[in-house]
């Protein structure tokens, strides 16, 4: 190896993610042990195949029940639930729906995909009945062209559509395209929470894992942290974005930046079943969530707890 490439390799495998790559054994009692009680999974999915797919459904799922969901949150200490409608079915909720119905509004929120354009309030206030408490505006997963001036009046359509059942706009969307609606969100008089770290690049960021705010859009996300207190993020989903996602080094230094800008409005989330990476051990990920809100003060109980009674309307 020539110097050059020794210096990079250094650069992109510092020690402490060379020791942290290492794969841990992590139980389910040193998690469920730690675990606040009361705490919220913000973002998983139920499936089945007995459900019609969209025409544009990317992947047909394999059977992810309810009861396979909560078997899944008991080994991690948790009871209460977000159910955020995947793509695949498109704007029919049928499964989601489904599935509140039998965990019932004091453990089960969700957050449902509609046509802004024929969608009755009398439907919304059932779905409200339920447990819905937010709208998914998905704006990475698709064909669709990013098409700025489009996005922000869609945003604006949907959120006169839910401000009057106190509903979340959440969204999935590529962080370096937070830039173009940063202007819109703080006006947007409803909660707006971003998904997944705000789906980092991190193959294009330049000191991974140093200096988090070097991550391509992650100064107009901070900024607009401090500036809107109306934005939220959800810690979910590192694997992925992760460059290494056994280490998390990109993923912890992102989480620890997010949260020392605005520890108030961080949800964890387990983003279960991790489709199209089933089979994914996703407790060390939690593990290491715990970690980061145990070293500042107040944290744990907020991201876990707290912020997600808050964010989803929970008693």
């Amino acid at each position: 190896m020539n110097s050059s490439a020794a210096r990079r390799l250094c650069r992109l495998r510092p020690r402490s993610m060379i020791q942290q790559s290492i794969r841990r054994n992590v139980s389910s009692s040193s998690i469920t042990d730690r675990m606040p009680k009361g705490a919220w999974d913000s973002h998983m999915h139920v499936t089945s195949p007995d459900y019609p797919l969209a025409k544009t459904a990317a992947y047909k799922p394999s059977l992810h029940s309810l009861d396979h969901a909560m078997a899944f949150e008991k080994t991690i200490g948790i009871n209460n639930i977000v159910l955020v409608q995947p793509s695949i079915y498109g704007n029919d909720n049928s499964c989601l729906l489904d599935a509140l119905k039998e965990i019932g509004p004091e453990r089960g929120r969700g957050v449902v995909a509609f046509d802004p354009d024929d969608i009755a309030s009398d439907t919304l206030k059932q779905w409200h009945a339920l447990g819905v408490r937010g709208v998914r505006l998905n704006f990475k997963s698709t064909n669709k062209p990013f098409d700025p001036e489009v996005v922000k009046k869609t945003l604006r359509k949907y959120a006169d559509i839910v401000k009057p059942l106190d509903w979340v706009v959440e969204l999935f969307i590529d962080l370096e395209q937070l830039r173009f609606i940063t202007d819109v969100v703080p006006e947007l008089g409803v909660k707006v929470c971003i998904a997944h770290f705000g789906a980092p690049d991190m193959k294009r960021w330049p000191s991974y894992p140093s200096d988090a705010s070097n991550v391509p859009g992650m100064q107009h996300l901070t900024t607009l942290l401090s500036q809107a207190d109306n934005l939220w993020v959800k810690l979910s989903a590192h694997y992925r974005y992760d460059i290494d996602a056994e280490s998390m080094a990109g993923s912890e230094a992102i989480a620890k930046l997010l949260l020392n800008t605005a520890k108030d409005r961080m949800v964890f989330a387990s983003d279960w079943p991790h489709t199209r990476f089933e089979g994914l051990d996703v407790k060390p990920f939690v593990s290491r969530c715990l970690d980061w809100t145990e070293e500042l003060d107040g944290a744990k109980d907020l991201v876990f707890r707290d912020n997600a009674k808050r964010l989803w309307d929970c008693a």
